[in-house]
């Protein structure tokens, strides 16, 4: 029987927040780890691709990510800069960090100045799927859906839920358990 994976939650720049989806699927799952918060440089893309590999070097067997808003961003530059098997990747609406994003989101000049620009677009080297919003206030849809070409990943259009967070409306979202078991299930064939 094929070893079952450990889910790995990558936060956005907000870490955790009690209502969140991915609080709450953490709280749901067996085998699960997540990104701890930073107590500094938490605007650093360096220490928050770090604070990932870190959790992911302290894993053995495969891994699934699930990524929400700027975890997605670390986990494309996670994957440019690192190499270890993972399973399969939930990319949940990513921001779109070309465009001002507006108050009280980091400026353009900030992200620059802390390594997030450019927007990493190669090739993921590891399955994935983009959930993308049609109404997300961080992201164009058509925009998102260009970042997945890049990636190499699915595209799963969610409708309009915003940017899939407390203030869109969304706290426990049962289709989380439902994707992420989907790349469950997939590592195990």
């Amino acid at each position: 029987m094929i070893e079952s994976p450990t889910v790995v939650l990558v936060p956005g720049l907000r870490d955790h927040v009690e209502d969140h989806w991915q609080t709450h699927l953490e709280k749901k799952l067996d085998k699960v780890r997540s990104v701890p918060p930073l107590e500094h440089d938490k605007l650093s893309r360096d220490s928050r691709v770090a604070a990932l590999d870190a959790v992911l070097s302290d894993i053995e067997g495969p891994v699934v990510l699930v990524a929400h808003s700027a975890g997605v961003m670390i986990t494309a530059h996670w994957a440019r800069q690192h190499s270890r098997p993972i399973a399969g990747a939930l990319l949940v609406t990513p921001p779109d960090f070309d465009f001002p994003m507006g108050e009280p989101y980091p400026t353009q000049e900030q992200l620059q100045d802390n390594g997030w620009m450019p927007v990493p677009r190669q090739r993921l080297p590891f399955p994935s799927t983009v959930a993308a919003s049609r109404n997300d206030p961080l992201a164009d849809y058509r925009r998102v859906v260009g970042l997945a070409e890049g990636w190499g990943s699915q595209v799963l259009d969610l409708g309009e839920v915003g940017h899939l967070n407390p203030a869109a409306g969304y706290g426990y979202w049962p289709r989380a358990e439902e994707l992420v078991q989907d790349l469950i299930d997939k590592a195990r064939e």
